[in-house]
């Protein structure tokens, strides 16, 4: 199988996660504009487990170092699958809450919250079941970046001007919840992982079959949560099965298209943290949200009538990223 070699390598493939982490939510603008988010997922989470499955059956079982995948997954023992399944309900259901967190409270409240909340529990539980790297420079990048965050939802929330809308306790609620548990999926996924990926430990899992059970745990949920986001939505009417089917090739297709590169991005962090280590890896993924920042200044230009004062919080938001990302990738 693919494995990584070195720490450069392995900090490339961290940063190709950010972009794909905060990216594959463009998707979701390109779709019509009737289609509606909880029919969207449906496709989002099968093109995880189409990306998964196609990535261990070629990078995952290729090459004559570490465990093809269809051997490893004969021997894996069953509490290191539950792990890696468990990871997926977990993050199918903080994914979910994040959107409808989105969806009552805004971008200004939702972020800082939830992500924040995320990007600092995630890197604590991480680094300490698998201590690697610095860890001053670890928390300290990951407090600018948390700082990033801050200052991106700052930002948004001034393209707000006018609106007298307090804080939604929903929302802000939802904002929490979903926040604890991003930081908590990516951990069980690298526990039921082997620790030297070129000799396997026996029981455990290679990281393209983790990937595989994580990816199965989210489709399975999907089955579980996603009837009831359709059936009560926390914004909008009700949408039913007969919607799914209704829909265009383009749709379905965009959805799918999203997984994967969502799922490229995680395959990615996995791989790399036999280098960098579950710490590094998840912190230099979270970065995801300033990337979809991003996207959002210069491609689909949301600030571009924004109040006098944003564009110096943006600026400082970018230095504060860079300098965060940059202390992250010397801890190690």
């Amino acid at each position: 199988m693919f494995i990584v070699e070195n720490y450069g390598l392995a900090i490339i493939l961290c940063v190709i996660t950010m972009l794909c982490w905060g990216s594959w939510a463009n998707t979701t603008k390109l779709t019509s504009k009737t289609w509606r988010f909880e029919l969207f997922y449906w496709d989002y989470g099968f093109g995880i487990l189409i990306t998964a499955l196609l990535l261990a059956f070629t990078l995952g079982s290729n090459g004559s170092e570490g465990r093809g995948f269809l051997a490893d997954i004969n021997q894996a023992e069953n509490n290191n699958m539950l792990s890696a399944f468990i990871g997926g309900v977990i993050f199918n259901l903080a994914n979910i809450l994040l959107v409808a967190a989105i969806a009552i409270a805004g971008m200004s409240v939702t972020f800082p919250v939830a992500i924040g909340i995320a990007l600092i529990l995630g890197v604590i539980v991480n680094y300490i079941s698998n201590p690697q790297g610095n860890p001053v420079l670890i928390f300290g990048g990951v407090a600018l970046i948390a700082v990033a965050i801050i200052l991106n939802a700052r930002a948004y929330q001034k393209l707000q001007t006018g609106s007298s809308k307090g804080v939604s306790k929903k929302g802000l609620i939802l904002s929490v919840v979903s926040g604890c548990l991003m930081g908590l999926f990516y951990k069980y996924v690298a526990v039921s992982m082997v620790t030297n990926f070129k000799v396997p430990e026996t029981g455990k899992l290679t990281p393209y079959t983790a990937l595989v059970i994580f990816a199965i745990g989210i489709v399975i949920s999907s089955f579980l949560f996603n009837p009831i986001q359709m059936k009560r939505p926390f914004i909008g009417t009700p949408v039913s099965f007969s919607d799914y089917f209704r829909g265009s090739i383009k749709d379905h297709f965009i959805g799918i298209l999203g997984g994967l590169i969502w799922c490229i991005g995680m395959s990615l962090s996995i791989i790399a943290s036999g280098k960098a280590g579950p710490a590094i890896s998840y912190g230099l993924g979270q970065g995801a949200t300033v990337v979809a920042a991003l996207w959002g200044i210069y491609i689909w230009k949301e600030f571009d009538k924004a109040p006098k004062g944003t564009k110096p919080l943006l600026n400082i938001m970018l230095l504060l990223y860079i300098a965060g990302l940059a202390m992250i990738i010397i801890s190690k």
